[in-house]
């Protein structure tokens, strides 16, 4: 037998030569064979015989390996091969000087909930110790700016340095303290005044509820008597933009740090053209913000979604159609009533590839994911802690309690409002009010969260509305509009109030029914400032003040009241849409509107 390349053959002595016959594979060497063969002849002229059948024998083998060698190996020898790259994982953070073994209060996550708890908790116990360990390599920072006024502030060098000029031309920091502020964490437990210690860019991995201790990702452990999770939320992606490989994840924004509107501001720069996906508050900020960017830079800007209009499932049909025109002459290409079918890069054209409705392409240089935000909820996994399954965030009591000595507040609790059920909510005002209670409630307040929290939104300096309640446009809603002026405008109020956060801060009539369940009352086409109720059993249960500002103590009073109206349009009045000041309510200073702690 001999044995050529990988396979093994027979040799089948023949009249005048041999012939070879394929068995099967075998670890045989061609010597051990050849040997094999030569010791079995007895005569001289079969030996010569077979020496001659193994030299041709031998030359047919060999011919026939190094066939079977090329064809197996030529491709592999012709075009190099891609080696796999096996990404190792990232080292742990360093360990954190100083870090004490225990400390009284902890908050875990250094986002506005978190910034809110530590003034609470310091307000209510002067010498209280409080450490906040956030996943960010920055102190505790508003986001709001992100998709509003950091777009519209020409200084760039302001911009990097994180400041920025508010509607009303006055510059401000988006963080909410100096660095000086606060104390080192080997400091922390000398202060006998107390004070506030943040560890940046380290994340809690474990909570142990039973021992009062958490462990983090360098390694360290943490224990503590009351402990508060505010870790918020990450944006959410789109499986088939996840799912296109590194090259456009590389193309790809999830917007929502500081560290994405760097990465987001440099990309914008160079750029030929961007698509964001998404017609919510964040895609429809970020379309008019960057529309005004491309105008400046020749970028064309893209924005696409599955509603009709600009923000379809909080406005009511026609108002959402109104605003989508405003967003056009930003100069974005706006394509409603749009599904993403597909996603990939095109390595001829270096562009990323959107197919939508199945047919249609989009190709752009970069794109913006804003479909909405996934609470942060891994810490329950070890924690024991419960998620609600209908609304995502830890369920907790109507104390923020989750478990004892365990708060959560912003994004990621799931709480019982005693009007509207139970709700998760991922705004602002949210953050602030339920930061703050929770903070209140470490220190003994034990008291319920009642709060109807509201949010805002700002297409440019020039259009604004602020919320509160259950704001859904799948619900009957009843308008009531009335002609704007100069003074009708977020760059108005920031100027009259000297702040863009409003959290809790202080004609002849045509009606239309655009469909079933929408009423809008006012001058025709012309939605310059109003309040749009929404109904549920024909009880008001959500507003939106468009373009009307300060008045969110009169939509409390509203909401909180809880019963059917007779004629919606009298209520309008409360809000003083048509700007005589004599009938402002006497109602509406019995409800204080605070600022937000800054």
């Amino acid at each position: 037998m001999l044995r050529s390349g990988r396979c093994l053959y027979r040799l089948v002595p023949k009249a005048g030569g041999v012939s070879f016959v394929s068995r099967k594979k075998a670890p045989v060497t061609c010597l051990h064979a050849l040997r094999c063969m030569s010791s079995q002849g007895s005569s001289a002229g079969e030996q010569q015989d077979w020496s001659k059948a193994i030299v041709a024998g031998a030359v047919a083998v060999g011919v026939a390996g190094l066939i079977y060698y090329k064809k197996s190996n030529g491709d592999k020898e012709s075009t190099p091969q891609r080696k796999e790259v096996v990404e190792k994982p990232p080292p742990p953070p360093p360990m954190v000087v100083g870090l004490p073994s225990k400390v009284p209060y902890l908050i875990i996550g250094a986002g506005t909930a978190g910034f809110a708890a530590y003034r609470s908790i310091r307000s209510m116990d002067p010498k209280a110790q409080v450490m906040l360990i956030g996943e960010e390599p920055h102190l505790p920072y508003m986001r709001p700016p992100l998709s509003k006024e950091m777009w519209y502030t020409d200084n760039r060098t302001l911009c990097q340095n994180l400041r920025f000029k508010q509607w009303n031309g006055k510059e401000r920091s988006v963080f909410f303290e100096k660095e000086a502020y606060f104390c080192k964490p080997s400091e922390l437990m000398e202060k006998e005044t107390g004070g506030v210690s943040v560890v940046t860019g380290i994340k809690v991995v474990k909570l142990d509820v039973r021992d009062q201790k958490v462990y983090l990702n360098n390694g360290q452990e943490l224990a503590y008597d009351k402990v508060l999770i505010a870790t918020g939320g990450k944006p959410k992606n789109l499986p088939l933009v996840k799912e296109a490989g590194p090259e456009v994840a590389r193309r790809c924004t999830l917007f929502k740090t500081v560290e994405d509107f760097k990465s987001l501001d440099a990309v914008t720069q160079a750029s030929k053209s961007l698509a964001i996906i998404g017609g919510g508050f964040m895609g429809s900020e970020l379309a008019c913000a960057l529309g005004k960017r491309g105008a400046e830079t020749g970028m064309k800007i893209y924005q696409m979604f599955p509603e009709k209009g600009n923000m379809g499932k909080v406005l009511p049909e026609y108002l959402s159609k109104w605003s989508t025109e405003k967003v056009k002459k930003e100069g974005v290409e706006v394509i409603p009533e749009t599904s993403l079918t597909g996603c990939r890069f095109d390595r001829s054209k270096r562009k990323i590839v959107l197919t939508i409705n199945g047919s249609k392409e989009v190709l752009v240089d970069h794109i913006v994911v804003a479909v909405g935000l996934q609470p942060n909820v891994e810490l329950s996994e070890n924690a024991g802690l419960e998620v609600s399954k209908e609304h995502g965030g830890y369920l907790v009591n109507a104390e923020l309690e989750a478990r004892s000595n365990v708060w959560v507040a912003g994004d990621a609790a799931c709480f019982y409002d005693i009007k509207l059920g139970r709700r998760r909510v991922e705004h602002h005002d949210h953050a602030v009010v339920s930061g703050r209670l929770a903070g209140e409630n470490m220190t003994g307040a034990s008291k319920p969260y009642w709060h109807q929290s509201m949010f805002w939104s700002d297409l440019g300096p020039e259009i604004g509305y602020e919320a509160i309640g259950i704001v859904d446009s799948s619900l009957p809603t009843v308008g009531v509009y009335a002609q704007a002026d100069k003074s009708d405008t977020p760059k108005a109020v920031s100027e009259k109030t000297g702040d863009d956060l409003r959290s809790e801060t202080p004609q002849d009539s045509v009606g239309s029914t655009e469909k079933p369940g929408e009423v809008a009352v006012g001058s025709k086409d012309n939605y310059g400032k109003g309040v749009i109720f929404y109904l549920h059993d024909k009880k008001v249960v959500g507003l939106v003040l468009w373009n009307v500002f300060n008045k969110m103590g009169v939509a409390r009073k509203v909401l909180r009241e809880g019963k059917e109206f007779d004629d919606l349009t009298e209520v309008a009045k409360l809000f003083n849409l048509y700007g005589d000041p004599e009938k402002e309510p006497e109602e509406e200073l019995e409800e204080s509107e605070e600022k937000v702690p800054m």
